[in-house]
């Protein structure tokens, strides 16, 4: 798939689920607007039955008027004679919970000329029940004045709120849902893509380093089968030393393949045994010495750790030390100049391999320890791998209960750090 095809269909996700998300905010919200208007409508339902039962226990001052014997004697009358403050509060308490509404509310009666509160619960919110929007005329019941019935919810916002709290939860898991699994695709599809592409890489470097060694072996024997080379037993003997070295090279890069497959399998028996590590660095640092010396560089070692005993299995560990090396060989533009130190602590060994060469630009430093991974290394193209190395010292040195780490940077070289740790019987921490 094109990269810029690949691009627009992950935009066209992207906008269609934030599509999605707007359209489920907006119903939310309206859904918050009528459990609002639904709240309005039933605290002024109950105000209004409070009036009505209020209005048919009595008689507003007018009527009174009108059955008195001497209508001309008006009678002075107050709302308090009329409503009853502990028959309004038992009528509200039983209204408001037939509307299912919470008792944590505030009600009064009052003038609104002079705004002086006659009845109610009104201590402490007077501000608020004057410009509450619950609010009805009693003049039906109380003519005299401009006296309103009112209502005041400090928690209204959290009671409505409430009851949709549930909805909005399932909507807001969802839609988290909906963003992890399209961030997961997302992620699974690049890495996918970028597996592809390592293995792609690694398919390629794979038949650069096999086409190699069978060439030359290939030419080396078309040469011994030649009668003249056959009559000079020292042309033999070299073109049968390239057969012989070429052989040796494309099976040590097989075995390498088939280490990493069987750690992936998780088929790796290690056997364990206890030694030296520092004979076994050694015999490592043999290996390379004559490699080193040709390309007039030269390997340090300094072995301060002590005792120099681990558990471990020699040839997965010499195989560890041998990557470190070789790395540290090709990756160092100038003269090899390595230094391998061994220091300890009470937990175990420390086994520093530090070089002078290229470096490695930090957001690199975790990746190296990837499968299949390799560092560019800009236009130098002598260096040759399949990026199994490190992945493969990674694994073993954590097969030993151990880690690694590097300390780089960009021109400055590199230093790998693995730790091992000591025997149980042997470690000193035990021993306290």
């Amino acid at each position: 798939m094109k990269k810029s095809l690949f691009k627009l269909i992950i935009f066209i996700a992207l906008f269609s689920l934030l599509g999605v998300v707007f359209t489920q905010v907006y119903w939310v919200r309206n859904a918050l607007y009528l459990k609002e208007e639904q709240f309005k409508g039933s605290v002024l339902i109950g105000m209004k039955s409070v009036l009505n039962q209020l209005i048919l226990l009595h008689n507003d001052s007018t009527l009174k008027q009108i059955q008195s014997p001497d209508p001309c004697i008006i009678e002075k009358t107050h709302v308090t004679d009329i409503i009853r403050p502990d028959r309004l509060d038992s009528l509200i308490r039983v209204e408001m919970g037939c509307m299912k509404i919470s008792k944590d509310y505030e009600y009064a009666i009052y003038n609104k000329r002079n705004g002086r509160f006659a009845m109610g619960r009104f201590e402490k919110y007077q501000d608020e029940l004057k410009n509450s929007e619950h609010q009805i005329s009693i003049s039906a019941l109380f003519s005299p004045g401009d006296y309103h019935m009112t209502m005041y919810f400090p928690n209204q916002q959290v009671m409505i709120l409430r009851q949709v709290l549930g909805w909005m939860l399932l909507s807001a898991g969802f839609i988290v849902m909906v963003f992890l699994s399209f961030w997961y695709t997302v992620f699974t599809v690049f890495r996918q893509k970028k597996i592809s592409e390592m293995k792609s890489d690694f398919i390629n470097n794979m038949t650069h380093e096999f086409k190699t060694p069978i060439s030359t072996i290939s030419l080396a024997a078309e040469m011994l089968m030649k009668p003249e080379v056959n009559q000079s037993s020292d042309k033999v003997v070299r073109y049968a030393s390239v057969v012989f070295d070429e052989n040796n090279r494309l099976q040590k890069q097989v075995e390498q393949i088939l280490q990493i497959a069987t750690i992936e399998k998780g088929e790796v028996r290690l056997k364990l045994k206890t030694f030296d590590l520092h004979r076994i660095l050694d015999k490592t640092t043999e290996i390379f010495e004559l490699q080193v010396q040709e390309k007039h560089g030269h390997i340090e070692t300094q072995y301060l750790a002590e005792p120099g005993e681990i558990e471990g299995d020699k040839m997965h560990l010499m195989n560890v030390f041998s990557n470190l090396i070789d790395n540290a060989i090709k990756y160092s533009d100038k003269k090899p100049e390595i230094h391998i130190m061994t220091e300890s602590d009470r937990k175990g060994i420390y086994i520093h391999v530090a070089d002078k060469g290229i470096g490695i630009a930090p957001e690199n430093h975790q990746l190296i320890f990837k499968n299949l991974y390799r560092v560019h290394t800009g236009d130098r193209h002598d260096v040759k791998g399949f990026g199994l190395g490190l992945y493969y010292v990674k694994r073993m040195v954590e097969m030993h209960h151990g880690f690694i780490k590097v300390d780089s940077e960009p021109g400055k070289g590199s230093t790998f750090t693995v730790f091992l740790p000591y025997p149980q019987e042997h470690n000193p921490v035990n021993d306290e």
